[in-house]
């Protein structure tokens, strides 16, 4: 398990295929969870903890890991479960999120899977909005629940979400009520905090959870005789979506000839070398590792600006 993203190039292979990797575990009981390999840094059997007095419990301790001091969060109780008992005997996944690493002691760690993300569901509706899934999967007959992550990282530990004052000039705000930003991510978490510093700037936004509704409220604007161009300033999407990732819904978006001039700046908590090339390759204008909200606003901000504060069919 120590050298699953040893191989970037395999891991490359998958780009614009709508295909990622699963890393299978087990918290309490014979449910399986998932987490996308993309996340994983290493698996290691739980090492020595020392507790932190005055922290999260879900915090059980940190561990000294290659020159590194590393939280250890208990993801049975982060996900409103019972702790888990006796882990020196357990596991521990090291995960790089939002450019922190963490890790999250599970009770055991099954395998690696390779699937579609067609093959990877929303939540059924009806599941109410306090549990920590983002989506939804089968393997061999058995339901694997893929954790929003996001989600327990920003109760444990809060992101800041506030654009500094006065980083957006009078001028671009004024602009900004002309435009619209489409924005597309699968936690419900990541998705307020990106809508929320996108509207500190004075744009509205459309929120959408994966990149197929994404594609079909697209699909459905042309259809209609509306232009995207002119309906969106940007779009700004997640990567890890089910039904359709945020690369996949690049790709398709650079091969339609209607859609083909949307820019288009990927945001995600994954991060890397390895992400830009993908980036690159897929054919997105932009990629921000999650979340810097500053950064993001002023990302917006010189699209405002590059517009010229008009709307493209206003301009023809």
């Amino acid at each position: 398990m120590a050298g699953v993203l040893d191989n970037v190039n395999k891991r490359t292979q998958l780009v614009g295929q709508n295909r990622l990797e699963l890393l299978l575990f087990r918290l309490q009981g014979k449910q399986v969870y998932g987490i996308n390999v993309f996340k994983v840094k290493e698996v290691l059997q739980c090492p020595d903890l020392t507790s932190l007095p005055k922290s999260n419990p879900v915090i059980r301790g940190v561990a000294h890991i290659r020159g590194g001091t590393i939280p250890i969060m208990d993801l049975s109780m982060a996900t409103g479960n019972l702790p888990i008992d006796d882990i020196k005997d357990k596991f521990v996944i090291i995960t790089e999120y939002n450019m922190k690493t963490q890790g999250f002691l599970v009770n055991s760690v099954e395998r690696i899977i390779n699937m579609n993300w067609e093959e990877i569901h929303p939540p059924p509706k009806g599941s109410g909005h306090e549990h920590y899934l983002t989506a939804v999967t089968r393997q061999e007959d058995k339901l694997v629940e893929i954790i929003d992550v996001e989600k327990i990282l920003s109760e444990v530990s809060p992101l800041h979400t506030e654009v500094t004052e006065g980083l957006v000039s009078d001028d671009i705000s004024e602009k900004a009520v002309s435009y619209k930003v489409l924005v597309v991510d699968d936690s419900k978490i990541a998705l307020k905090q990106t809508t929320r510093c996108i509207e500190q700037v004075g744009v509205e936004t459309t929120k959408l959870m994966d990149g197929k509704q994404a594609w079909d409220h697209l699909m459905e604007l042309i259809a209609n005789g509306q232009d995207p161009l002119d309906e969106y300033l940007m779009i700004i999407s997640d990567i890890e979506m089910p039904e359709m990732d945020g690369y996949t819904l690049t790709a398709e978006i650079r091969n339609h000839p209607k859609l083909k001039d949307m820019y288009i700046m990927l945001h995600t908590s994954l991060s890397g070398v390895f992400n830009e090339a993908m980036v690159r390759k897929v054919g997105a204008n932009n990629f921000l590792p999650k979340f810097k909200p500053d950064e993001l606003a002023e990302i917006v901000a010189n699209q405002i600006e590059s517009k010229g504060g008009e709307l493209p069919n206003l301009a023809k």
